[in-house]
């Protein structure tokens, strides 16, 4: 019997609002450049102010919200659990997020008084991503969100590592991947940040468990995780900690190991202008691909194709037609 969904979701809520800045600026302000940092809505209120730029994108986002809405784009079916308040930014992140055609635990649930999420994207000349993220209701997000019923109608839970950081994330996790294992459902993890990789290790093998069946890191994440400095150790490493795993390189493609073999993906040519959502790009495009019958090789291709689209514009987020585009180019 087919599944309502591909795949279920959960991770952080956040409304995406992206600049772009030069290098001195993150020097001026002490921001660590390239990594996904934790501030206070002062803080954040501090940079934007700073910036003062007129011309912001806004976006639903959150890593695991990108990567649905991915599937969603491509044709396939998923569902989202998260946490938003009832204000302007949490209609705003739902209204988005309806229009993805991502059904969400809201669907059933009410939602509460506070302040939604907000991640203060920094693009500067070189692509580079650097993320100051104010959680703000997100981070009360519990197994209170898991929607039982989504993830026995899916082929596949994928969780968001940056969820670790929070003791109700980590036992949202644990509490998703229990059902889902419960209900042979297939489990997929995303490392998600190489800070979060070092700071939460335990945590992450708390999830973790005995295995998952799919894990989605890059090369820094893969090595951070299993303590290897070099890359080959570290895949082999990442045999006892997943049935089958994809390490992204970059502007070298990117490696998967189907359970059995590795597979080498080949990367695509682009002139790289942002960074910011790639991975989640490149998770989307796979997932759609392995719950869509395209197999682990043709998905990795897939996912190149459309993460190095993705890098190439600003914004985490193909348009509709782009997306259909690189299905017809994949053909």
């Amino acid at each position: 019997m087919s599944k309502k969904y591909n795949v279920y979701g959960i991770g952080n809520a956040l409304v995406d609002l992206e600049f772009q800045v030069d290098l001195d600026f993150l020097k001026e302000h002490e921001v660590k450049k390239g990594l996904m940092t934790l501030v206070d809505e002062d803080t954040q209120h501090r940079l934007i102010s700073a910036i003062n730029h007129n011309d912001t994108k806004k976006k639903s986002g959150g890593s695991a919200a990108n990567t649905v809405i991915a599937i969603s784009q491509f044709g396939g079916k998923a569902f989202y659990s998260c946490k938003v308040a009832s204000d302007e930014f949490g209609d705003f992140y739902l209204k988005d997020m309806e229009d993805a055609g991502i059904p969400t635990n809201f669907d059933r649930q009410d939602r509460e008084e506070g302040v939604t999420g907000k991640c203060l994207v920094m693009i500067t000349d070189d692509a580079d991503r650097t993320m100051n993220t104010y959680l703000g209701i997100s981070s009360g997000l519990s197994k209170n969100e898991v929607d039982e019923r989504a993830i026995k109608d899916s082929e596949y839970v994928y969780l968001e590592g940056y969820l670790v950081a929070a003791a109700g994330g980590l036992e949202a996790l644990k509490h998703t991947k229990k059902i889902a294992e419960e209900n042979n459902i297939k489990t997929a993890l995303t490392l998600s940040d190489p800070s979060i990789v070092e700071a939460f290790k335990d945590n992450f093998r708390e999830v973790i468990g005995a295995s998952v069946d799919l894990l989605f890191c890059n090369e820094q994440e893969a090595k951070a995780f299993t303590e290897k400095e070099d890359l080959m150790e570290a895949r082999e490493a990442l045999k006892q900690e997943a049935k089958r795993f994809v390490i992204t390189q970059g502007k070298n493609g990117a490696m998967i190991y189907d359970g059995d073999t590795f597979i080498d993906i080949e990367p695509y040519e682009v002139n790289a202008v942002d960074t910011n959502g790639a991975g989640d790009m490149f998770a989307g495009a796979f997932l759609y691909g392995v719950t869509n019958g395209l197999g682990f090789a043709n998905s990795g291709k897939l996912a190149s194709l459309a993460g190095s689209k993705i890098v190439s514009q600003y914004g985490p987020r193909l348009k509709w037609h782009e997306v259909q585009e690189l299905l017809h180019e994949l053909k």
